[in-house]
């Protein structure tokens, strides 16, 4: 009977933190009561995202979760997104994950655009594919490998299914919860001139392998048509612990001619009803040490803030 009463009370809570207006109580709620809830008694839906896409979702993993409880997943990222994605422009998606920012730029770029999807996952890539289906994406390439800086086989390591987003080259001790290996790739070998060419926006969410990526991408940079902007997630001690640094990718990404921008992420949950209320922030210029795990924006706009 408790149990009952307990998923009943879940259900009451994630309606009101989808459906209330304004974000009274709502921080309180996800962060005492509902995450946990969530993650420790899984749920398996399908749902509608805040942006019209449909997502089948399990609650034990982190993003999936936030996606059924907030129909979103980092909203200032998607406010950004959605900002600068137009129709027939290529959006590249180096970490797609399950498919949240690949599913939203499909439906941004529109039947004339394309959107490539890259993951090392193979669990995640088939999911991927799954989200595509359901959604009707069809300028979706999706593509199972890793980006590196050379061609090489990378191990890759997930500690726990309660955040499968942190498959990692980085070195663990701890217990793992999966390990796999793939080949590696340059950035440049994995896409076609076409997809070069038109690339408005690329993404990379690599969990420390981001030194890497860039390093691979440099001979790229040149090519690029002039509004190309690049995200990267950075987080240094990662980096560090693969022998990498951030102040290596700045260069790389400076010498190319682009300047540095920092967005707000916050990934609390009780963080997310204010965001959502509030609405998405924008990039604002970043001249200091990158010391802590941060979303970098790298454009050559030359201005204190993105629009």
């Amino acid at each position: 009977m408790r149990g009952a009463v307990t998923e009943a009370l879940v259900t009451l809570g994630r309606g009101y933190v989808r459906e209330a207006p304004g974000a009274v109580g709502k921080g309180f709620l996800v962060s005492r009561f509902l995450n946990a809830q969530l993650r420790d008694h899984p749920r398996q839906r399908v749902v509608e995202t805040r942006f019209g896409a449909r997502f089948a979702v399990d609650t034990q993993d982190l993003i999936q979760r936030y996606v059924y409880l907030f129909g979103v997943w980092e909203p200032h990222m998607t406010g950004w997104l959605q900002r600068r994605l137009k129709p027939g422009d290529t959006f590249v998606d180096v970490g797609a994950n399950v498919g949240i920012f690949s599913v939203l730029a499909s439906r941004l770029v529109g039947d004339a655009g394309r959107v490539v999807s890259i993951e090392a996952s193979l669990d995640f890539h088939r999911r991927l594919e799954q989200q595509a289906r359901l959604n009707g994406c069809r300028n979706v390439r999706a593509v199972n490998a890793a980006v590196a800086d050379s061609r090489k086989t990378l191990t890759f390591v997930l500690a726990s299914s309660r955040n499968m987003g942190a498959n990692s080259i980085v070195p663990y001790d701890g217990p793992a919860e999966s390990t796999f290996d793939i080949q590696a790739l340059p950035l440049p070998e994995l896409l076609t001139p076409d997809e070069i060419e038109t690339a408005r926006v690329i993404k990379i969410d690599v969990e420390g392998a981001e030194g890497g990526v860039v390093r691979g991408l440099a001979p790229l940079l040149a090519k690029l048509r002039p509004d190309a902007e690049i995200t990267i997630e950075v987080t240094p001690d990662r980096m560090a612990q693969l022998g990498d640094s951030v102040d290596e990718l700045l260069g790389i990404m400076a010498d190319a001619g682009f300047h540095t921008y920092r967005l707000a992420n916050d990934y609390r949950p009780e963080s997310y009803p204010a965001a959502l209320k509030d609405g998405p922030s924008v990039p604002v210029r970043w001249r200091g040490p990158v010391v802590a795990e941060s979303d970098l924006i790298f454009s050559r706009v030359d201005a204190e803030m993105l629009p």
